[in-house]
């Protein structure tokens, strides 16, 4: 647990699961990445979906909600998933059940980021999580998750997120937007169109970043180590550029969500104009 201003910071653990290597670095050399990362037999490196919950001012919001616990045996076989990991169960034990949280965020609406959204019942319909909370993602996110190509429709999946629209729990972000007092989402394009991450904190104090995928883990913080994921890989390469720029001149904590060892940092320039961790800080 950490607090920045008046927020008070606790991550907790939507499980674990694993894609492969080569796509997660993007143009980066496997001679190069695997100096880092280790991988298994089928060339995939394991992975974190990290969620954050922030209480502020009365309020509770959950960024994230993980893979879920609706995943069939072959797509859990594809990605390594060895648990069923439901985020209710994560928030139990930092003493939270599902009711307890005002708004969810969803940096973007892939399945690990929104598989724990929906849950199956005993009939074997799909039902919202999140019974009483705003769910808040960016409009263009929406608009291409519900219509999706075949670029992004494996990561896309309409049990994670039509549930949500037809219960009205939807709240659509037009660019930055307040979503509680010193939180906020900000637009960070790139890894999808709509994606976005969450600042937290007041202009002038200490402020902490969500980042989501615009930087997975730690090693991604590199400008070139871009995923080959992402959508529009240039694009992630200026928003990064623009974010860690802020994010050095105003000494903001970044918070990975994949990163399985390190869980957040602060960053610096090094001698050779590039971005690196300059301190590692366990939330």
């Amino acid at each position: 647990m950490l607090t920045i201003g008046d927020a008070r910071l606790t991550l907790v653990d939507g499980g674990s699961f694993r894609l492969d290597g080569g796509a997660m670095h993007g143009v980066v050399p496997k001679t190069l990445w695997s100096k880092l990362v280790s991988c298994d037999a089928a060339n995939r490196c394991r992975y974190s979906t990290r969620c954050l919950v922030i209480e502020v001012a009365g309020r509770r919001v959950l960024v994230e909600t993980g893979n879920g616990d609706k995943f069939p045996p072959k797509l859990k076989d594809i990605y390594g998933i060895d648990h069923d990991r439901a985020i209710g169960a994560a928030l139990g034990e930092v003493g939270l059940s599902p009711d307890d949280v005002d708004t969810v965020v969803m940096t973007h609406l892939h399945f690990d980021h929104s598989g724990g959204t929906t849950r199956r019942t005993a009939s074997g319909g799909i039902e919202p999580v999140f019974r009483r909370a705003r769910h808040v993602v960016q409009r263009r996110e929406w608009e291409d998750a519900t219509h999706p190509h075949e670029r992004n429709r494996a990561s896309y999946l309409p049990e994670n997120i039509a549930p949500l629209g037809e219960a009205g729990l939807l709240q659509l972000a037009d660019g930055e937007a307040e979503i509680a007092p010193g939180v906020r989402v900000i637009p960070t394009p790139g890894h999808t169109a709509g994606h976005q991450s969450v600042l937290i904190g007041q202009p002038g104090g200490p402020r902490a970043l969500f980042l989501g995928d615009v930087a997975p883990t730690a090693v991604h913080v590199r400008l070139p180590w871009v995923m080959a994921y992402d959508l529009e890989p240039a694009r992630t390469l200026e928003t990064k550029r623009a974010l860690f720029s802020r994010a050095v001149a105003e000494d903001w904590l970044v918070i990975w969500g994949h990163d399985p060892d390190h869980q957040a940092g602060r960053l610096t320039v090094d001698k050779d104009g590039g971005f690196v961790v300059r301190e590692l800080v366990t939330v």
